[in-house]
């Protein structure tokens, strides 16, 4: 049920690699504890539904409630709502999308962070099959209109303001704020065209390691060791001690992906080992390339030689 990119054999996966069938593809973003979710895989057995959540502890809400009613036509991913319709979801291939109460982020130099901005909207374009639909519900007026204007500027869809049907108004928050007596808001943004941009999956790549040769140092410094990219940045937050060698923790953020890695260096009998650890499975992107890099500088300065390079 929980779907981890790094173990899919190809991005993005095949109806049959996700759910073992075809049908109806719907992606909610932000299912929080999956009441929403539940519900809607209750509704429309035939539907194939993928969720994506930030939040590891509403993941796991969700997960159990999954088990506990025996759905099995659900798909969890943890993480950003546009790194799952970028990488999960084949072009054309949605039926639907909902989005339920998603932050605001209500100051103006945080609206930015706004899920609901032109770029996804462009890329949900390509994303969604003809006359395919986004569902959108919130409390929030200045949110709703900031999304409707930015829908409107991409001239690729119809858009039109409803009542909120009342199966959006039974989710965890919306629950709490009804009984506050809020006013809710929700529109319907239809394809009408799609963008001629392109809108490829995360590049994957080998897994990164590097051979070398000299004696380990007593100790490395890493803390905080920051490399910047094109859209995020790589830092190495801290460095521990083994009986071998050293474990590095590491942090790297990609657009719509944030990632973190253990890195390893250790004694082989070819030399020092340096590279990822056997644990959580990332997915190998240019920044984990860059993590592993950035260690093997490290090292060279320590005093060591790079004789062999698989990054």
């Amino acid at each position: 049920m929980l779907v981890r990119p790094a173990l899919l054999t190809s991005l993005p996966p095949s109806p049959l690699a996700l759910f073992g069938r075809e049908g109806p593809l719907v992606l909610e973003i932000g299912f929080g504890d999956g009441r929403f979710t539940a519900e809607l895989a209750r509704a429309h057995p035939e539907w194939n539904l993928l969720g994506a959540e930030v939040s590891a502890a509403s993941v796991a809400r969700a997960w159990r409630r999954m088990k506990r009613e025996g759905i099995g036509n659900v798909r969890l991913y943890h993480g950003e709502g546009g790194f799952a319709l970028r990488n999960l979801v084949a072009e054309e291939s949605l039926f639907r999308v909902y989005v339920n109460f998603p932050d605001p982020w209500p100051k103006k130099k945080h609206q930015e962070n706004r899920l609901l901005r032109e770029p996804f909207f462009r890329l949900l374009s390509t994303r969604l099959a003809p006359e395919g639909s986004l569902l959108f519900t919130t409390d929030h007026e200045g949110y709703f209109g900031f999304a409707l204007e930015e829908a409107g500027r991409t001239g690729l869809f119809r858009v039109e303001v409803l009542p909120p049907p009342e199966a959006h108004l039974r989710t965890k928050y919306a629950l709490k704020w009804k009984a506050e007596g809020r006013t809710f808001f929700h529109a319907v943004f239809t394809r009408i065209a799609k963008d001629p941009s392109p809108f490829p999956p995360i590049r994957r790549y080998p897994m990164p390691h590097a051979l070398l040769q000299g004696e380990l140092p007593e100790d490395l410094a890493l803390a905080k060791t920051v490399l910047p990219l094109e859209k995020g940045a790589v830092v190495l937050l801290e460095t521990a001690r083994k009986k071998d060698g050293f474990y590095v923790l590491a942090h790297v953020e990609e657009e719509d992906l944030v990632q973190d890695l253990l890195l390893e260096v250790r004694r082989s009998a070819k030399g020092v080992y340096a590279g990822l650890a056997r644990f959580g499975s990332p997915l190998v992107t240019e920044g984990v390339q860059r993590a592993v890099a950035l260690l093997v500088e490290a090292l060279e300065r320590a005093g060591l030689r790079a004789v062999q390079r698989s990054y």
